[in-house]
Parts: structure tokens; C-alpha cells; sequence
């Protein structure tokens, strides 16, 4: 990384660099990333040289009394460490990308309805929780309960690499509210996640595979609904994606958004299936098959959630609901990373 800063650094000084000003942008943005990563390093070396000798200095001098600190600081340090150890795993192409993350209730009725309000709220919590912006841009309400479906636009580095091991059919097990019985229901929703695309990206896209609706966007009443067909959904025919967007007043907008999401989700298809093509990539991809989830969400006979793939299990479901996820993200990232 140093010795690609140096050669961006150089670029920056010659006489024709300011001729594109678009590709300089690009070399300066990427010159910050890499300056960032290495000053990071530097700190976490310098971290450790410090601890050590602060270790070496209470040994020779028979002094406890920095023994807690040394302890806390080796624990923060380790702590940092596996952060940057995890960033190492992901190697895929849009893995530092922003991510576009879906959310569609599945069989369950209203509990699955409110069971995929309640995945929505648990990944904007994890994700604010990381620093990144969360904005949603589509969202369709029920009106008895829950949302039967969402997309939330996420925003930050490393944000697709880490979510796309939620991509997948989440169960969800517990005594139902919407219940008089008070029996135990099982729910279903499936969650999907592709990059969010820098504009640079473009993927050639036949107009003709594509069908372009418009619709009234949904609203909190009042003022707040739109009265025109602002909404739009895409399908694309040969794969059967849909893709959908209300979240701005003009209907080109939300088309221009939508297209976005269409396109990286045909990039992460390609990716995933090693096609050369899009036009290589055939099938329905609008539906995950029920029964084949990633993770169990259990509230009641007991609590658990635990992931399918990987083995990982956190007894506190509620923290869990309240986006504490790297536990499952790391199991995924490494258990890949063991594969590859």
C-alpha cells in the first residue's frame, strides 16, 4: 500500500494531472483510502510498541499499579486488530462498496410482516452503529401491521462486504402478539443485498428485456402522499429481478435510482455465477425458496439465534434485534475466507 500511495503521490505533482479533472479526483480519492489504511497500521504498531514498553518499564521497576492499563489497552488493541483482520477477507470486487440491502416479508401473514419491520429496524440500528447513513427508498406498509416490503440505501466503506452475508431467508420463532391463543407461530422474510455501483460502472442493459411501471407512491396521508405516479418498478424479463423506488417526489429520480439498483444487481449476479455476460444469466432470481433459511431467530421456548452456515449462536436474541451482528458477520467472513 506505501509503495502504491508513493506512485499516486507522484502522479499528483506532474504538470498534466489537473487535465482530467474527473480521473484526478479519482487518483486524490484513492490516494486518501490508502493513506488512511497505512496510517491505521502505523497506529496500531506504534500501539503495540507502547504497550511493550510500558510492560518492559513496570517489570524492571516492580510496578503494578499500570497493570489495568496494560490489560485495557492490549484488549482495545486486539480488538482493532480483528477489525482490519476482517477487512483483509473481503476481496471481492464491490466488497468496499455502499449496498442497496432489500427486505420482503414471506410466508407468516401479518407475523411475517412484522417480523421483516423488525429485520429493517435491526440492520439500520447495526448500521448506524458502524457509522454509515442509512436512507430508505422504498417502503410498503401494511395496513394492519409490519411492512411487506423495504429498501434501504446504505452508505459506507465496506458496507456491501460486510452485509452480504445477510442475503438469504431469515426464521423467525415465537409466541405470536397477533394471537389470542397465544400460540407458537413461525415466520418467514427473505433479505437481499447488492453493491451500490460508483457512476463510472455502467452495464449495457437491452431496453427491451426491461418492463418499466409507474404507480402512486404510498404515504402517511394528508400531504404527505404523493399524487402523482412518481414510483417506479423495473423488471428485468430475463431474470425476473424487480427492482422498486418511492422514495423522491419525481418519477425520474426514482427511475434513475431503481436503474442503479437493477445494475448492481446484475454485477453482483454476474460475480456470483462467473458469467462474462449479463445476457449469460437466465432464471427467476425474484423469490429465495422457503425453507432454506440462513439464520433462526427462536424468542420462545427458549432464545437463540443461530446461523445455519456457519454454527454461530448468540444466546441474547435481543441484542441480536438490536444490531448486534458481527458475531455472524465474521463467522461468514471467515468460514469464506477457509473455503477460498
Amino acid at each position: 500500500m506505501k509503495t502504491e500511495h508513493q506512485d499516486l503521490e507522484e502522479k499528483t505533482v506532474q504538470e498534466e494531472f489537473w487535465n482530467e479533472p474527473d480521473a484526478a479526483q479519482k487518483v486524490l480519492k484513492q490516494a486518501k483510502h490508502l493513506k488512511d489504511k497505512i496510517d491505521l497500521f502505523d497506529s496500531l504498531v506504534e500501539s503495540h510498541q507502547d504497550l511493550e514498553m510500558l510492560a518492559e518499564m513496570a517489570m524492571e521497576e516492580s510496578d503494578d499499579s499500570v497493570e489495568q492499563d496494560i490489560v485495557t489497552g492490549v484488549e482495545q488493541l486486539a480488538q482493532k486488530i480483528e477489525a482490519l483482520e476482517l477487512e483483509t477477507l473481503l476481496s471481492g470486487e464491490f466488497d468496499h462498496n455502499s449496498c442497496i440491502l432489500s427486505i420482503h416479508a414471506g410466508t407468516g401473514g401479518t407475523d411475517a410482516q412484522d417480523w421483516a419491520s423488525m429485520l429493517m429496524r435491526m440492520f439500520t440500528r447495526w448500521a448506524e452503529n458502524q457509522g454509515y447513513t442509512v436512507r430508505i427508498l422504498d417502503l410498503l406498509r401494511d395496513d394492519e401491521a409490519g411492512i411487506k416490503s423495504t429498501a434501504l440505501e446504505i452508505e459506507g466503506e465496506n458496507a456491501y462486504g460486510f452485509l452480504k452475508s445477510e442475503k438469504g431467508v431469515h426464521r423467525l420463532v415465537r409466541i405470536s402478539p397477533f394471537d389470542s391463543s397465544g400460540k407458537r407461530h413461525t415466520s418467514f422474510a427473505s433479505v437481499d443485498v447488492m453493491p451500490e455501483l460508483d457512476e463510472e460502472i455502467t452495464v449495457e442493459i437491452d431496453p427491451g428485456d426491461l418492463r418499466i411501471d409507474t404507480y402512486r407512491a404510498s404515504g402517511a396521508g394528508g400531504q404527505h402522499v404523493n399524487m402523482t405516479d412518481s414510483a417506479v418498478r423495473i423488471t428485468h424479463l430475463p431474470t425476473g429481478i424487480v427492482v422498486q423506488c418511492q422514495n423522491e417526489r419525481s418519477q425520474h429520480s426514482n427511475r434513475a435510482t431503481a436503474m442503479r439498483m437493477l445494475t448492481g444487481k446484475l454485477l453482483e449476479l454476474k460475480e456470483r455465477e462467473h458469467k462474462e455476460r449479463i445476457e449469460d444469466l437466465a432464471g427467476d432470481y425474484s423469490q429465495i425458496a422457503w425453507g432454506s433459511q440462513i439464520r433462526s431467530y427462536v424468542f420462545n421456548p427458549y432464545n437463540l439465534v443461530k446461523d445455519h452456515r456457519t454454527g454461530a449462536e448468540v444466546g441474547n436474541v435481543y441484542g441480536v434485534m438490536d444490531g448486534e451482528l458481527d458475531v455472524f458477520i465474521q463467522a461468514y467472513l471467515k468460514e469464506n475466507s477457509r473455503k477460498s
